[in-house]
């Protein structure tokens, strides 16, 4: 079996090496063996498991979740309910968010309105709203 050590799956996968300590302390990817020397040797297929992480957390997911994630897809025997559950559940906080979001970007408008753009910072609306917490 191919194995590549930490500074070449680092380049491959475009993660530094501190990434993939930080990784494999969470238990994300883990070396499959090291050397006399104590370098890490990790498979081949890591920068796969890899790509499927920063996929998983280009969408959203919390590190912890792409532990998840990674346990179902390791374990055949899981049900895909489970893997569906976990993106129901991130779709609703996403939709949190957005609601968030929108409020926050209402908030600013209704704020930014106010102000003329002109004059001195202490006549500036803006200011004076976010000093009493009124926005």
């Amino acid at each position: 079996m191919q194995t590549m050590t930490i500074g070449k799956l680092a380049k491959q996968s475009g993660l530094g090496a501190g990434t993939l300590r930080y990784y494999e302390r969470l238990g994300l990817i883990a070396p499959m063996q090291r050397t006399e020397a104590g370098y890490r040797m990790y498979r081949a297929d890591a920068a796969q498991r890899l790509r499927f992480i920063r996929r998983a957390q280009a969408l959203g997911f919390s590190l912890d979740q792409v532990r998840e994630l990674l346990l179902l897809s390791d374990n055949p025997g899981a049900g895909a309910a489970e893997v569906k559950q976990l993106t129901r559940e991130k779709i609703v906080d996403i939709e949190a968010r957005i609601r968030d979001l929108e409020r926050m970007k209402q908030g600013l408008e209704a704020l930014e309105e106010r102000c003329p753009g002109h004059g001195s910072t202490t006549d500036c609306p803006i200011l004076a709203a976010l000093n009493q917490g009124a926005c």
